[in-house]
C-alpha cells in the first residue's frame, strides 16, 4: 500500500533540497525564466525564508507567501486565492484556479503584474503577524 509520501511528483521521484537544485533540474531556457521569477519575488521580499514546499520553490514569511513551479508548457505560480481575486481583471488573459495562475511558457513573464501580487501578499502576511501580536496581547 502506497502513502501520500509515494505519490509520483510531476518531476518524477526527485525530492528537492533547494531552490538552486530545483531550477537546475530543468533545461537552461527554463531556468532563466525561473531565475526571473526567483530575482522578482527575492527584491521584494528579502528578508523571507527559501525552502521547498510541496518540492516547490516556496518563499515563506511566518507563513508561505508565494509558491512557483515549472511544467513543460506554463509556469504555476501559487499566491493563494486573495491576490487571484483581487487582480482578477489583470488576469483575465491567464488561466487562472483559486490559488493558481499559469504564464505560458513561451511568452514574457507579467513582471509588473508578479510584483503587484507578490506585494500583495507581502502586506497580508504582515498584517497576519501584526493581527496574531496584537491578539496576545
Amino acid at each position: 500500500m502506497k502513502s501520500k509520501l509515494d505519490k509520483a511528483s510531476p518531476y518524477g521521484p526527485i525530492k528537492f533540497k533547494s531552490i538552486e537544485e530545483y531550477h537546475a533540474s530543468f533545461p537552461e531556457e527554463t531556468q532563466a525564466i525561473l531565475l526571473t521569477l526567483y530575482q522578482t519575488i527575492k527584491k521584494i521580499i528579502p528578508q523571507a525564508d527559501e525552502v521547498i514546499s510541496y518540492n516547490m520553490p516556496t518563499f515563506k514569511l511566518h507563513q508561505n507567501v508565494v509558491y512557483y513551479a515549472a511544467y513543460k508548457e506554463h509556469i504555476g505560480f501559487y499566491p493563494t486565492p486573495n491576490p487571484i481575486e483581487f487582480f482578477k481583471e489583470e488576469l483575465k488573459n491567464y488561466k487562472t484556479s483559486k490559488g493558481a495562475i499559469q504564464f505560458p511558457i513561451n511568452k514574457p513573464l507579467p513582471i509588473n503584474l508578479i510584483q503587484k501580487i507578490v506585494k500583495f501578499r507581502l502586506k497580508e502576511c504582515l498584517d497576519g503577524i501584526e493581527k496574531k501580536k496584537n491578539t496576545n496581547k
